[in-house]
């Protein structure tokens, strides 16, 4: 047997697509909820429905989203330009310590100078952290999955080596940072732990689906990453246009490693990171490297993570069982959005 592309499909075959692989995601992880003692119908409740229910509930909800806008953005972006940048983790880890750096060395600046000031440092680190792989692909033409992929763990080792050694609390001892000044504190929202950084990255889901719907840039990005031999051919820089996507990408990241250590933490620790980064890779793919699909698919899984705190509490399931699910959900839409587009067909038969 052999894959055969389709001929041209309906627009909302990919809908159909997408219902399809929530149904068997749903299907396929009934079984290990049973085994874990829960009835998967009170699970899902649970995972999907409880979090929404309450004021609280949302806050959180939006909370836990917020660095997902961040990095499931910044993978987007440089997908769709066809640069695979698997190195949204440790651009944000760079962030949080660019952030941390000036809000430790520079403490009694004012909120109107520091927060810009620390966005601007994460966004920086991110990109000097996404430039190194950049560069290699185009002058060595080394593989940027391995190489993104394999400084988010140099990344996250050097935040433990600054924390176990120059950065460690003199206070406390423990390998953290010292609290950040008080002028970088992002604002909270309605009286709620969600922070303006919601808003940021709102924003800037916007301007990137606005660049890529409605500028020549978008056009070209979209041509580099869907066509690049065409692209070239019609004279567009695909190298320039891809690093180019490399470093905004990294600079996304890294804003977000800026805004979770000035809008949540306050200072620098070693668990700042719940995997956000590798989860930015699930949340563009689900997303169908749409800006505003990011945004939805963030909010469905912050209501996965807030949902698998809660079944954990009262159904007393894993809290993992949340990360199955995302990642189940994962494979299944890629599968669905695969045979969509491809048929089987037994090989010699007309």
């Amino acid at each position: 047997m052999r894959l055969v592309e389709r001929g041209r499909l309906p627009r909302w075959s990919g809908a159909l697509a997408v219902v399809a692989a929530v149904a068997v995601t749903a299907l396929l992880t009934a079984g290990p909820i049973r085994a874990a003692g829960a009835n998967p119908a009170a699970a899902y409740r649970r995972y999907l429905f409880t979090p929404l229910t309450s004021g609280t509930g949302v806050a959180e909800v939006l909370l836990a989203a917020t660095p997902l806008l961040f990095t499931g953005l910044a993978v987007a972006v440089a997908f769709r330009a066809g640069y695979y940048n698997i190195g949204a983790e440790g651009q944000l880890l760079a962030g949080t310590v660019g952030a941390a750096a000036v809000g430790i060395f520079l403490p009694d600046l004012p909120a109107l100078v520091a927060l810009p000031l620390a966005g601007l440092t994460g966004a920086a680190a991110g990109t000097l952290w996404a430039a190194v792989p950049a560069w290699l692909r185009v002058r060595g033409h080394i593989d940027e999955v391995v190489t993104t992929l394999l400084l988010n763990p140099v990344a996250l080792l050097g935040v433990q080596g600054l924390l176990n050694g120059p950065w460690r609390n003199p206070e406390t001892g423990f390998p953290e940072s010292a609290r950040l000044g008080p002028g970088y504190a992002i604002p909270a929202l309605l009286g709620s732990r969600v922070h303006w950084g919601l808003v940021l990255g709102l924003v800037a889901v916007v301007v990137v689906a606005v660049v890529g719907a409605r500028t020549p840039l978008g056009l070209r990005i979209a041509a580099a990453g869907h066509a690049p031999d065409a692209a070239r051919f019609s004279g567009i820089r695909v190298g320039r246009i891809q690093v180019g996507s490399a470093l905004v990408s990294g600079a996304l990241a890294g804003l977000g490693g800026a805004v979770q250590v000035t809008g949540v933490q306050h200072q620098l620790t070693a668990g700042i990171s719940h995997s956000y980064g590798y989860t930015g890779v699930v949340v563009a793919t689900l997303a169908g490297l749409s800006a505003l699909g990011v945004a939805a698919v963030g909010l469905l899984l912050g209501t996965l993570t807030v949902g698998a705190q809660n079944a954990a509490i009262v159904l007393h399931l894993p809290p993992q069982m949340g990360d199955i699910i995302t990642a189940l959900l994962l494979l299944t839409v890629v599968a669905a959005l695969v045979l969509r587009r491809y048929g089987l067909r037994i090989r010699g038969a007309t």
